[in-house]
């Protein structure tokens, strides 16, 4: 049977649908405008550009359609104006709107743009590649982001402060900001030249416009912008602000008898600073002191049965503010998605749970007071960009040597569990060729104080890595090259080592990995990785093409995120994409990929295809769905350290449809499944969600999600065979999750807030028909690779928990079902009692569990998330910005 190549497939594809002309980008006539310095009184922020100051400046409008009918008129007109002086940039909009009455002006937290909204993006580097942004609703509710790589990259925890205030007339609406200069950076000059772009959305026409018109088909954003002129003699100011807070927290759980450590509540008080300092007028030092988190999410629940890392988003506020200067994603794609996405720098490693555990016993003999998270000492962050194009990122930060208390029949003694230890991080990128091409570079260390503490033998003592990165851009932006390799080091104790050469990761003792060669004896580990890619992402047809690599040694997890090391990926993807509405679409795009991964021995891991198509529609319902056909696939962990499994081929799809996002309620509903050809692996999930805009200040949110997992050779243990070598024994798992998001957002004020989260998640997972691997691990038939015992010599014994194989000597093993049930939940009232000051009254909830495997889903969820069962965690912040 003959194979069509993945992009012959889209282009067929794309034959089916009305032609269109594939062009160029479209160039537009540059706009500018021409401010004016304030010299008597200011405009007062009220929400009505009524002042005299107003006057010295005129109404600029003309904005154009962006989407959807790009370069026609939009359907409401807008006009902004922009006055400064020494302190500040002063922005009014108008926003006219035939029918008043229906401007949707929701309320929502920050940054959540509801309703019709007008933005300033401001390059005030002029280096067309970054740009703060200024979003203000018709409510009043405040977004702000910094944009980076040419609008690639939006980073909404930027919190500056700034002043808006909002007003409806007869006419539409109006807003007035006034935004602090010493928010925003710039390079000093007698006479300056900003970039700048103003988008205006009209929320019931879905409808965007801007200020200075973009082709849609065109690759860049802040490249493209506008210029603000008349800004003469600014000085940049050497801002300073410090941020202290004091927090008091009360928290109550079950006692345990006899436990001293769990006598039913605990009580803290502490306190922390965080300061920011405007070295120069282009670099700014950011500190914190006893950094508190208390008022983030909670993770959602997760339970994974493969052994990889499960990766969990930033939500830390100091490590989650200007996060995109640190970014160094190994074999991130520009667009579509990537192959891979690990990360050279992984802030959660910071301040994450001990290396070390140390539990109870199970018994009365001695209880443990164990720290749930390593303490963060303090950190700093050093950054900004200076006038010719040098970016500077520096990060150190230093987490507590941490001890764990044991209680022997009444005697106290400590044993380390974490190490004192350092980490940094130093990221540079210089631009060329007004921002079209950058060269940069990144290091990262880490650094244990391991000689007092014998215990703690198994972690590395140094960890270092450092690379180098590149993106060439040219023919306005359109095309690319990019590339990054990096090298990589971690020291340590023998035991150290050979755990790391031994480990998930890297599993070199695999027997048939002849490329591989455990050494015991090593102190040290060394390996590499790179990436080059290059494409097109402009007009109608887009595409990109790469290959990633991880030498077998490569090891960043002690500061990094890495799920795999000896690999080498291919990707190639490429769309068809048509941006302007025809027939029943207002935007459609197919795509295809292909993707190849093989180790250092030139082993095939993966082969596969996929295709999968979007349209947005013009009653503005969205939809879309793909399908991937696996040709070859085989595990190097399915085993966990034993030889590279055939897996078998299989095909998986997926598919979604989102309702109009302008109603007051919305429905999205995803789904995905998964088949191998001969029924050994099934995957399917369910996810839905509903949003509901009860009132403007009222929202609610809920998304269950429901997933099953079958598959016959899911790993269950490993045994040492009498004459030598492994037994490997796998077993039919059927594994159920269900869980369900709650979120409620009420805004009394667009400063005053209340949120809710709650998640309840179980998963359970029974395992049957127990076989042993047979040796034949590249065999084409299942049953080849796999032999199963018979069901009548397998018993188990209850009282022990463990299975035995009559008649086998040597093969026992514990019972591998669970049932794991986890609720977390935040209740948070949040005040901003003036610019940048907040207050913070928190209530959560969490309980986790483990059950009967042979119990459903739900009265496991019934019996155990609404138990009494439960920690219940009370805090009160306070935090108070000073600026200067």
């Amino acid at each position: 049977m003959t194979r069509s190549h993945p992009l012959f497939c889209l282009l067929l594809a794309a034959g089916a649908l009305p032609a269109q002309d594939t062009i160029s980008p479209k160039t537009y006539l540059q706009r500018s405008y021409q401010t004016e310095r304030v010299t008597g009184d200011v405009p007062l922020i009220d929400g009505s550009p009524t002042e005299a100051a107003w006057d010295l400046v005129e109404w600029s409008g003309d904005y154009t359609q962006f989407s959807p009918n790009a370069d026609k008129p939009p359907t409401q007109q807008t006009f902004l104006k922009i006055l400064y002086d020494d302190r500040n940039l002063y922005v009014a909009y108008r926003c006219l709107d035939s029918d008043p009455s229906r401007i949707e002006a929701r309320m929502s937290r920050r940054d959540d743009f509801p309703g019709d909204w007008v933005e300033l993006n401001i390059d005030s580097y002029h280096d067309k590649r970054t740009a703060f942004s200024f979003t203000v609703s018709a409510s009043a509710v405040k977004g702000d982001e910094f944009i980076s790589n040419d609008g690639n990259n939006w980073d909404s925890s930027w919190n500056p402060i700034w002043e808006t205030r909002t007003q409806v007339d007869s006419t539409g609406w109006t807003a007035e900001v006034r935004i602090p200069l010493s928010q925003i950076r710039f390079s000093a000059g007698s006479e300056q030249v900003w970039g700048i772009q103003s988008t205006r959305m009209d929320f019931r026409m879905d409808e965007r416009s801007l200020w200075q018109a973009q082709d849609r088909n065109a690759s860049g954003w802040v490249s493209r912008f506008g210029e603000l002129r008349g800004l003469k003699d600014l000085q940049p100011r050497r801002n300073i602000e410090l941020q202290p807070y004091v927090l008091a927290q009360y928290s109550t759980y079950p006692a345990e008898e006899d436990n001293p450590f769990v006598d039913g509540a605990d009580n803290r008080f502490s306190t922390g600073l965080d300061a920011r300092f405007g070295v120069t007028n282009d670099l700014t030092l950011d500190l914190t002191i006893n950094p508190d988190f208390g008022q983030v999410e909670a993770d959602p629940g997760a339970l994974n049965l493969d052994g990889y890392q499960i990766f969990f988003r930033e939500q830390r506020p100091f490590f989650v503010e200007g996060q995109n200067i640190f970014d160094f994603s190994l074999s991130n794609a520009e667009a579509g998605g990537s192959h891979t996405s690990d990360q050279l720098f992984y802030s959660r490693r910071i301040g994450g749970s001990p290396h070390r555990f140390v539990g109870s016993d199970g018994g009365r003999s001695f209880y443990v007071d164990q720290p749930d998270n390593t303490t963060i000492l303090g950190a700093a962050k050093f950054s900004g960009k200076t006038q010719s194009g040098l970016s500077v990122g520096l990060l150190q930060s230093t987490t507590q040597r941490e001890l764990a208390t044991i209680d022997l029949n009444g005697e106290r003694s400590e044993t380390v569990v974490e190490p004192l230890t350092n980490f940094q991080v130093g990221r540079v990128q210089q631009d060329f060729r007004g921002g079209d091409t950058y060269v940069g570079a990144i290091f990262t260390g880490v650094q244990r104080s391991l000689d007092d503490d014998p215990e703690l033998s198994f972690l590395h003592r140094r960890a270092y890595a450092g690379g180098a990165d590149f993106v060439h851009r040219w023919k306005d932006r359109a095309w690319y090259v990019a590339g990054n390799t990096v090298l990589s080091s971690v020291s340590g104790s023998k035991e150290a080592i050979l755990e790391t050469q031994t480990g998930f990761e890297h599993f070199f003792q695999r027997p048939d990995a002849e490329h591989l060669q455990v050494d015991s004896s090593a102190t040290r580990l060394n390996g590499s990785s790179g990436m080059l890619k290059v494409g097109n992402l402009a007009g109608n047809v887009i595409f990109e093409t790469g290959a990633t690599w991880r030498s077998p040694g490569f090891e960043i997890n002690d500061i990094g995120f890495m799920r795999n090391a000896d690999e080498i990926n291919y990707f190639g993807w490429a769309a068809r994409r048509w941006q302007e509405p025809f027939s029943i679409f207002r935007r459609f795009q197919i795509n295809g990929n292909y993707y190849a991964t093989f180790d250092f021995s030139g082993e095939s891991l993966n082969q596969s295809i996929n295709t999968n198509s979007h349209a947005n529609f013009t009653n503005f319902w969205s939809m879309g769905g793909g399908g991937t056909y696996t040709l070859q696939r085989a595990s190097k962990t399915d085993l966990r350290g034993g030889p590279v499994l055939r897996q078998s081929a299989g095909a998986e799809y997926f598919g979604y449809v989102s309702s109009d996002s302008r109603k007051k309620v919305t429905a999205y509903f995803n789904v995905y499944g998964f088949s191998a050809f001969d029924g050994s692996e099934q995957q399917m999930s369910y996810y839905v969600q509903a949003d509901w805009q009860a009132l403007d200040a009222l929202s609610l949110s809920i998304s269950p999600n429901y997933s099953r997992f079958q598959r016959a050779d899911q790993y269950v243990t490993q045994l040492d065979r009498a004459g030598g070598g492994k037994e490997y024994i796998v077993g039919q798992v059927d594994q159920r999750t269900l869980s369900t998001t709650l979120r409620l957002n009420y805004n009394l004020t667009p400063d005053l807030t209340l949120q809710y989260y709650g998640q309840p998640f179980v998963s359970r997972g029974t395992y049957t028909d127990f076989k042993r691997f047979t040796g034949q691990a590249q065999a084409a038939d299942f049953g080849d690779r796999f032999m199963a015992f018979d069901p009548d010599r397998v018993r188990f014994d209850g009282e022990s928990g463990q299975y035995t194989v009559t008649g086998e000597d040597g093969i026992e093993f514990g019972n591998p079902n669970f049932n794991f049930i986890q609720f977390r939940s935040n209740l948070v009232a949040r005040w901003e009692y003036r610019p940048g000051s907040e207050i913070f009254l928190v209530w959560s909830q969490g309980a986790t569990a483990n059950d009967d495997p042979g119990r459903g889903l739900v009265s496991s969820l019934g019996g155990n998330v609404f138990s009494e069962e439960m920690r219940n965690n009370f805090l009160v912040k306070v935090t108070y910005r000073w600026l200067r």
